[in-house]
């Protein structure tokens, strides 16, 4: 039996994309997970998926609830922990994000991006709080590579992820001493989701991508549950306020020269 079995899991942007898969993966270890979104028919089919990979004593539940409002978080954490018990595992992962030249966006439309991504990070971490297992809970944030790496079209983004990395590493400080561990999933190019469907509607431009990642592929979906739910193993507990690359070593450099098959040596005359 997983020792996720029993515990519950609350995801913010968890009705859809990556999130999505995260709770299947947890419910399908015999997780209560929890999952919010801003659309109801999205938080009505991600319930009735999550419910279809669910075991033993698995179940789940799905709300409607934008992140951006701090009483509407609080009180769908506080509805899960009525009914199936303290938060075990929280993971922060609603976001929003497009592409724009900084000279191309409103000032509404940067505020947006940083009011779902951060201020929504923010929100569920501190409306959890008084609902989390201590000792024992993991709260885990979804980044994303512009955290560190300034992109072009993605000035939001950037601002935006690198504030939800030192705010959960800030988490990992101050709540550190009563037991709750903090960690930040950055994930690499995943298949199917938008962000990589929008880069492949150019075959040159996404084989080069592809190429630059030195394990030469997408990453999967189940590999970011994967990260999650060590994460919040106990095999991890001793790994706090940490940002943990799930992104095929895409963070470490650019693979697109092949050192493997380099091209022989000019002989000297």
């Amino acid at each position: 039996m997983s020792e996720h079995a029993g515990k519950t899991v609350f995801i913010t942007g968890g009705t859809s994309g990556i999130n999505l898969g995260i709770a299947k993966g947890f419910a399908s270890e015999g997780a209560k997970v929890a999952v919010i979104g801003r659309d109801p028919q999205r938080a009505a089919n991600a319930e009735a998926e999550i419910k279809a990979v669910c075991t033993g004593d698995g179940d789940a539940m799905g709300f409607s609830c934008d992140v951006r409002e701090y009483d509407a978080v609080e009180a769908a954490l506080k509805k899960v922990a009525d009914a199936y018990g303290s938060i075990d595992v929280l993971i922060a992962g609603a976001a929003g994000n497009f592409y724009a030249p900084l000279l191309g966006m409103s000032a509404n439309a940067f505020r947006t991006v940083v009011d779902i991504d951060l201020f929504g990070t923010f929100n569920a971490f501190r409306a959890s709080y008084p609902y989390l297992t201590k000792p024992g809970a993991s709260l885990i944030a979804i980044s994303a590579g512009q955290a560190d790496r300034a992109s072009a079209m993605q000035a939001h983004a950037c601002a935006a992820k690198a504030g939800v990395n030192q705010l959960t590493k800030v988490c990992a400080v101050e709540w550190g001493p009563a037991g709750v561990r903090a960690n930040i999933i950055s994930p690499g190019g995943i298949a199917d989701t938008v962000g990589v469907k929008f880069l492949s509607k150019d075959p040159a431009r996404f084989e080069e991508a592809i190429q630059r990642i030195p394990g030469k592929r997408l990453g999967t979906v189940d590999e970011i549950a994967d990260a999650a739910k060590f994460l919040s193993s106990d095999a991890a507990r001793y790994i706090n306020g940490q940002v943990i690359y799930v992104d095929g070593g895409l963070y470490a450099g650019d693979a697109s020269v092949d050192c493997l098959n380099p091209p022989p040596r000019e002989k000297k005359a």
